[in-house]
């Protein structure tokens, strides 16, 4: 599980560490900051009552003189020559120069007195602690986190352990027995119990709702095929009766291809209840002829209409795959075509890469073309309720063998439906 639950807890530690570290090497930097400021004004303080204090007992004590702090005393009436010159101007109070030494100056009636505290020792220290609590603290923080991380992965392995016993399931019969109580994790707890209790319920379910599937589509197959046999072979032998009259074949004709388009249909909804990785029965077939055949089809429906029906193959290419999925899906478009254009012309255009089905009909608005392809939509329109029947279906086997269904429209003017072939590999 590269993305699973115990690779976002342990980057969230890991950022809750970094996060964390920053805060406290910060707050350490300021708090050491602030630290030897106090310090260096503690040490002036002092450094400065302790001069006056031996000055008062004794008149000859001299001002401090070591490595860190150097002071100098200006009497009343003396000149300014034994003051170094970045101090002579500046004020009573605390100053800090430009090289970073800082100055603390006080005036009393016996004399000026000027302290050069140098900060380099106050830095040193200051930097020396600061360094050791950083680290400390960052041990400890680290620690803490490594020990809460290892916690929080111990308490969600069961649950990594039930994800990946799922996703090895075979979705057409899932096999639970890796879930029972006997073989949870010693460290599961009533939670993973509880959860590997619900995925057994649910693959026993889902076993068997594949197995209902399985039987409906075997059974749909052999009741629903065995009528239309029957119907066929029952119709080509009234046909070949010479007795017959032309008006009775040419009915019996009608009811033939009833049955080739109910068998076509048929097989369209098997191969969509069927799983993806099952592919049906493939031949190879040219588009021309199927296209040939669902025109035939359609032409009753055009009787009475001043519509006209052409042909263009440009390039028209073969198939591997069913023929019969390309016959529901050229025919559905084209039965909608036919419907739904009163006046002028239906044109089917076959290429290399697509077939093209235009229509001067009726058209659809921008909403029902954004709705054509739902499930059961019917748009309401003025004599025929059944525009877009069916399109659900096309969508879904197209879908299925690479063959994308798009439409275009304009409300009025007509209908163009293309189905794109995938390109051969």
């Amino acid at each position: 599980m590269p993305q699973g639950l115990p690779r976002k807890i342990k980057v969230a530690f890991i950022l809750q560490a970094f996060v964390a570290s920053i805060a406290i090497t910060v707050g350490i930097v300021i708090a050491g900051w602030a630290i030897r400021e106090h310090l260096m004004q503690q040490r002036l303080d002092v450094e400065a009552r302790e001069f006056w204090t031996h000055r008062a007992r004794d008149p000859s004590f001299t001002p401090p003189q070591a490595a860190s702090i150097r002071g100098y005393l200006r009497t009343p009436g003396a000149p300014l020559t034994g003051i170094p010159q970045e101090l002579r101007a500046l004020a009573p109070g605390t100053h800090r120069l430009d090289d970073g030494r800082v100055v603390r100056v006080e005036a009393r009636p016996a004399g000026t007195l000027y302290l050069l505290l140098d900060d380099f020792f106050a830095t040193r220290s200051t930097l020396l602690m600061g360094i050791v609590a950083i680290a400390l603290s960052l041990l400890v923080t680290y620690l803490l986190s490594w020990l809460t991380y290892r916690t929080s992965k111990r308490l969600v392995a069961p649950v990594s352990w039930l994800a990946e016993e799922v996703a090895r399931w075979d979705p057409r019969g899932p096999d639970p027995r890796a879930l029972v109580p006997s073989n949870l994790p010693a460290e599961a707890g009533s939670e993973v119990h509880s959860l590997a209790t619900a995925l057994r319920g649910l693959a026993a379910r889902v076993a068997d709702f594949v197995q209902r599937e399985r039987e409906f589509t075997r059974d749909a197959s052999h009741e629903l095929r065995t009528p239309l046999t029957v119907i066929r072979v029952a119709t080509d032998l009234m046909m070949a009766d010479p007795e017959m009259p032309p008006r009775a074949v040419r009915s019996l004709g009608r009811v033939q291809r009833a049955g080739r388009d109910m068998e076509a249909v048929i097989d369209a909804f098997l191969i969509l209840a069927r799983e993806a990785d099952i592919q049906p029965q493939t031949e190879e077939f040219a588009v021309a002829d199927v296209v040939a055949d669902e025109v035939e089809r359609v032409q009753p429906l055009l009787a009475g209409k001043p519509v006209e029906l052409h042909v263009h193959d440009e390039g028209a290419p073969r198939l591997v795959a069913p023929p019969h999925v390309l016959r529901v899906m050229v025919g559905n478009l084209l039965s909608n075509a036919v419907r739904f254009t009163d006046r002028g012309a239906v044109s089917v255009h076959m290429y290399a890469d697509r077939i093209e089905i235009r229509d001067t009909g009726i058209g659809m608005s921008e909403e029902t073309l954004a709705r054509a392809f739902d499930p059961f939509y019917r748009a309401q329109v003025a004599e025929n309720s059944g525009k877009g029947m069916g399109l659900s279906i096309v969508r879904r086997l197209g879908e299925r063998f690479g063959w994308p269904v798009e439409l275009s429209s304009t409300l009025g003017q007509g209908t163009v439906a293309t189905i794109r072939f995938a390109s051969p590999k």
